[in-house]
């Protein structure tokens, strides 16, 4: 039988987290406990951003293969992307303010702390990240995302691998939401978010490709096996999301 395993980070301030580097980052080494009606999970932050493992190529499960595949000139492109789709997500759930900023202080541990170069060379204030990260509000979460879609065409590269990129991440971070039959809400989200900002990828290199336009029914039904922005106690099987993500890549080519 699945067990559901509850939010972490209930009844703690996104601020709080964040100012003791206590947000736990998607890693090996960072897992939700269990709920069961014998043991009931207790919310709970388990490490410190300094024993994280990192962001991007060298941190969040799911991402290593990604980061190391793509082309060089696309890097950059695909740790903007990663990001915003820790933004995507955070506009996407029904839990308030709190609940967002949460979310994208995860994506700045996850995709940014580590490697900050990509946005600065892409002109990305740093300042409208954090005020997302801190904040969570509609209008900071929206001009978080400008920037990071601003960013993202300046960083130009191969929008297909970008787009290839993230289906790695989100498809690498699903292995992790159903594990000895618990669910993890953290992991189901950040895959969410990965997808998300695939999709929105796809739209928008299909406007100066339109050839591109082909694969979105595919992508949509992709982003569609994620029924709500919060997990569901029945997931979706990681197996269909790999047979999902392949018909995204024969469409791609």
């Amino acid at each position: 039988m699945t067990s559901f395993r509850p939010k972490l980070w209930t009844g703690v301030s996104a601020a709080v987290l964040i100012s003791t580097g206590a947000l736990v980052a998607c890693s090996p080494q960072s897992s939700a406990p269990k709920a069961s009606a014998e043991s009931p999970a207790t919310p709970a932050v388990a490490t410190s951003a300094a024993a994280l493992a990192g962001a991007g190529e060298s941190g969040e499960t799911g991402a290593v293969s990604a980061y190391s595949a793509i082309p060089a000139d696309s890097v950059n492109a695909l740790h903007i992307a990663h990001l915003r789709g820790f933004v995507l997500i955070a506009m996407a759930q029904k839990d308030g303010p709190e609940a967002a900023a949460i979310l994208v202080a995860q994506g700045m541990l996850e995709a940014y702390e580590k490697s900050p170069e990509p946005f600065k060379a892409a002109g990305i204030d740093e300042a409208l990240l954090r005020k997302a990260a801190d904040t969570g509000a509609s209008g900071d979460l929206k001009a978080a995302l400008n920037a990071l879609d601003v960013g993202l065409a300046k960083a130009g590269g191969d929008r297909k691998a970008v787009i290839r990129g993230l289906l790695e991440i989100s498809s690498g971070l699903y292995k992790g939401v159903v594990v000895d039959g618990g669910v993890d809400p953290i992991e189901y989200q950040h895959s969410l978010g990965a997808a998300l900002s695939a999709r929105a990828a796809l739209v928008d290199a299909a406007k100066s490709d339109p050839s591109l336009a082909a694969a979105k029914p595919e992508m949509d039904r992709f982003v569609a096996l994620w029924p709500t922005p919060s997990a569901p106690e029945k997931p979706a099987a990681h197996g269909a999301l790999l047979a999902q993500a392949s018909r995204i890549e024969l469409a791609l080519s």
